[in-house]
């Protein structure tokens, strides 16, 4: 019974869990450290699916270096 309910309804149910704990931060703490939270937790989110997927590193630091290597040159 509970597995065909959060086949059917887990959206729904995560959405008014995270509605529930964003309400309760928002009327503790205020809304723009709220905001700060939410965007910690999402850079988290992204750094951890970009991990568990193996995308590589989210800035490519070789490629950055080489590039601005490439234009410093020019300019001496």
């Amino acid at each position: 019974m509970w597995k065909e309910i959060w086949e059917s309804h887990g959206g729904r149910i995560i959405g008014i869990a995270a509605g529930i704990f964003f309400g309760m931060l928002y009327l503790m703490v205020g809304f723009w450290d709220m905001l700060f939270f939410a965007l910690l937790v999402f850079i988290g989110y992204n750094v951890g699916r970009q991990k568990d997927l193996h995308l590589g590193p989210m800035f490519p630091w070789q490629r950055i270096g080489s590039w601005l290597s490439e234009r410093w040159r020019r300019l001496k």
